[in-house]
This record gives structure tokens, sequence and C-alpha cells, in this order.
């Protein structure tokens, strides 16, 4: 068996712009460069203004003469600050980043990436997880600290892994969740619990949602999942197209074993989204899970 890699980087895992994280704490570096600095409106759907060229940006100064609090400072691109910051409304072409992964260039889909994994946290950490008092945002929006007590918070992100099953030839098991219309498959996930390690929760997620055992767990790649915070950590494992399947927690609603042309030719049709009458569409481009699924799916196998 030949053991195949992703063949690419993940979209969501593009970045081309610095954090700059020694400026977050400069209070005077930030104010020198906000007068140039560029601002990523975004609203609470996630939707941000684009053109034909990408992102739209704002000048910072619209917010105020100074870095103001509850911008998140992004890093330096070409020499100027970014700054991201959620608002009510917007106007204008609006898109979102389930829909703009694939077209963004590696900087804009880094900025956005990170824009709506820092807002998605602060809009549920208003609250210290130690004492319950209302907290601040500071350090340029990278921490919050409590009103109460000064105890400092920093952004939570929820690991979850995901993983390729295949036979060690040239089958791969898909899974449908409950929640799914018919026909739409992707790979078997799920978040990892405390006290454990990511290749344990591989053999424990599968053996739940599917009741096989796995072997042979190996890492792939990793991708941010800004949705709302979370981060999927890529893995292939060897499974047994004998053993029967069991659902005893409840997510999945079907699995079943595909070849290796089946997938090719599911991903010729596209992703979800088609119409086409298939009996199997394959998620978008901008999950981690297409990515696997093509890197398996164009690799050479030997007995």
């Amino acid at each position: 068996m030949t053991a195949f890699q992703l063949n690419e980087t993940p979209l969501l895992s593009r970045s081309a712009v610095g954090r700059a994280e020694e400026l977050r704490s400069d209070a005077d570096a930030l104010r020198a460069g906000w007068p140039e600095s560029l601002l990523l409106r975004v609203n609470h759907r996630g939707q941000v203004r684009v053109d034909d060229a990408g992102l739209v940006f704002a000048d910072a100064t619209e917010l105020g003469p100074e870095p103001q609090r509850g911008a998140i400072f992004l890093g330096v691109r070409k020499g100027r600050h970014v700054w991201a910051v959620r608002v009510p409304a917007l106007t204008g072409e609006l898109d979102d980043l389930r829909s703009l992964g694939e077209t963004l260039d590696d900087a804009d889909a880094g900025l956005l990436t990170s824009a709506l994994a820092m807002l998605n946290w602060h809009d549920r950490a208003g609250f210290s997880a130690l004492d319950g008092a209302a907290s601040e945002p500071t350090m340029s929006g990278w921490s919050r600290i409590s009103t109460s007590t000064g105890h400092e918070e920093f952004p939570r992100t929820d690991p979850a892994i995901i993983c390729l099953v295949h036979d060690g030839g040239d089958h791969v098991l898909l899974a449908r969740q409950s929640t799914w219309p018919p026909r739409r498959y992707s790979l078997l996930a799920g978040f990892v619990e405390a006290g454990e390690s990511l290749e344990a929760c591989v053999v424990r997620e599968i053996k739940e949602e599917v009741g096989i055992d796995v072997r042979g767990v190996r890492y792939l790649g990793s991708q941010p999942w800004p949705f709302p915070r979370s981060v999927m950590i890529g893995f292939a494992a060897v499974g047994d197209p004998d053993v029967p399947f069991t659902f005893t927690d409840g997510e999945i609603a079907e699995a079943r074993w595909f070849t290796r042309d089946e997938v090719r030719t599911a991903l010729e049709l596209g992703d979800w989204a088609s119409d086409d009458d298939a009996p199997l569409l394959l998620p978008g481009s901008i999950s981690i899970a297409r990515g696997i699924i093509e890197s398996w799916a164009g690799a050479t196998w030997a007995s």
C-alpha cells in the first residue's frame, strides 16, 4: 500500500499576511499606524463586502482618530496594519467565507478566516469563565480581561478530528449525518474530548459513529474552521469493510463503502450544491474533507 498525502494546502489554511504579534500590546506603534490602516467590516452573518478584486476594506479612521476598543488587529499587509470589526449591517455586494473561500487569494483568505474566528470568540466571551464578571477586550482584541478580578482569557479554539477511513486499497468509507439530505456524504469527524489525544479521538469517534475499529491512524494536515471557532485536524486510517455498521450515537444516518471510481465520478460532478441526480455528492472545496478525498482518489495503490 502506498500512503497518500494532501495534494494541496487546504483553502482556509492559506495565509500571506504576517500576524505581527509583537504589535498587539504596542499602543504607540498601533496608534502611529492607524491613519493608514485597513478595516475589514464583518456583519453578524459573517458577510463582508467584496468586489472583483476580493475583499473590500475601509479606512480604519472611519471608526475614529485612533484604534478603537472592540477592533481586532489582524496583522500587517504590504506595510499597512489591518483590523477587523463587527458591524450590525453592511451595504453593497456581500458574501461569506463559505462561498468566497475558493476565490480569495492567500492574503484575503487568511485575513477573513482569522477575523471570523476572533469575532465569533468575542461574541461568546463577554463574561469571564473564572468569575462570571463582564470582560473587556484587550491586547488589540487578542484577549479579554475580567472587569472584576483582572483575570485574562485568550481566544478559544475547539479541536476536531476528521478522518478518511479506507480499506488499504480501492474502497473508502463515507457517511451521511441524519440532518443532511440524501446522497450527501462526507468523512467522519468529531470533537476532541478533554484529556484525549488526537489519535485516540479518531479511534473513538469512528467506533462510536459507525461501529468499526480502525488502525494505522496517520496525520494528513489541518485547517481552521471558524464556524464558530474550530480547527479541523485531518487523518487517514484503515478499516475493515466486512465489519457491519452500528450507529450508536445517533449522529450518522447512513454509511457506505465507495470505490475509488465512484468517488472520482462524484468529484467530477461538483459538490453538495450540484443538482445532478447522482448517488453520491461530496463536500465543496472550502472543506478539508474535499482535499482529503481528492488526494485519496488520485493516489496510486499497490498491493
